[in-house]
């Protein structure tokens, strides 16, 4: 098969389209047909090596952890689903005509939904939902601010947020603030307008998802005793506020979460807007892109 192959660390250039040995199940695997692949900022992480001593590549390897596609081939002890079954997960080496995934993280794909455009679905949305639900532990009643709300893990927290029954405040760019209106949040402020930024009161929780130094000062507006949960790790300055319970939060494959965003997905309560469509082979181009930053989620496509 073809896929994007990574031989060492590097740049997006380090992501050759190449052949590459098609996957062997092991029991309770399904092989599946990509029909697409998410790309998202933990896969450039992994590629230029920021994280090597924790999380080593095997070279050569296949990146990507966002699937969509179709069931071809059943493993032994697969059991519940069925071959030609459009599927989407939170897999590995999702950069590939073919990946071969655990049965119990697939989600059949409900009728209503564009088989490609839901391989934007997975990762982010386990991500922002397990912040809130998990990660937070957000109460219902409480005032949850989400920083970076209009971005896929972001939006994803604004819904779970409301769904847990929170007052949710969304922090977006002043550039954002127009488009953010329909992320169903109760308010919308700008945090990179020093004005608004100190009017807001302190809140109960906040649901970080971006760096630096905004993350630092959404230190400060959390009440003693609240929650700062944090998918970027916990700021540097997280020491001087002993009050409150920072976490460096980190997401995991789970089944039933994904159901869950799915289904929003399918009934319209939570969208994922997909930015742009690029040929597998461009794969550099994608993560050259993604550095770039932009609206909407970058799918690759065998």
């Amino acid at each position: 098969m073809k896929a994007s192959v990574i031989h060492e660390y590097g740049g997006p250039d380090v992501l050759k389209y190449e052949d590459y040995p098609d996957p062997v199940l092991q029991p309770g695997e399904v092989l599946v047909r990509v029909a697409a692949a998410g790309v998202n900022p933990i896969d450039a992480i992994l590629r230029s090596g920021e994280i090597k001593d924790r999380q080593p590549l095997q070279f050569p390897g296949v990146l990507g952890r966002d699937l969509a596609g179709t069931i071809e081939k059943l493993g032994p002890e697969a059991n519940g689903l069925s071959i030609g079954d459009q599927v989407v997960a939170w897999a590995y080496h999702t950069y590939a005509e073919r990946c071969a995934v655990q049965a119990e993280f697939l989600v059949k794909l409900p009728q209503g939904l564009d088989l490609v455009d839901s391989a934007a679905i997975p990762v982010v949305t386990m991500t922002g939902s397990q912040l809130i639900f998990v990660g937070a532990d957000a109460k219902p009643g409480q005032t949850v601010l989400v920083s970076g709300a209009a971005g896929g893990v972001g939006r994803s927290a604004v819904f779970a947020a409301k769904d847990r029954g929170a007052v949710v405040i969304a922090g977006v760019l002043k550039k954002q603030l127009e488009s953010a209106k329909n992320l169903g949040a109760d308010r919308v402020i700008a945090l990179d307008d020093p004005a608004s930024f100190g009017e807001l009161q302190q809140v109960d929780v906040v649901a970080n998802t971006v760096r630096g130094k905004t993350a630092e000062d959404l230190l400060t507006k959390v009440k003693p005793g609240g929650t700062f949960a944090s998918v970027t790790g916990v700021p540097a300055n997280a020491g001087h506020y002993p009050s409150v319970r920072a976490i460096a939060f980190v997401s995991k494959q789970d089944k039933k979460s994904l159901e869950c965003t799915v289904a929003a997905v399918r009934s319209g309560k939570l969208t994922m807007p997909v930015g742009s469509k690029l040929p597998l082979r461009n794969a550099a181009e994608a993560h050259a892109a993604l550095a770039k930053g932009g609206a909407g989620k970058i799918l690759l496509l065998p």
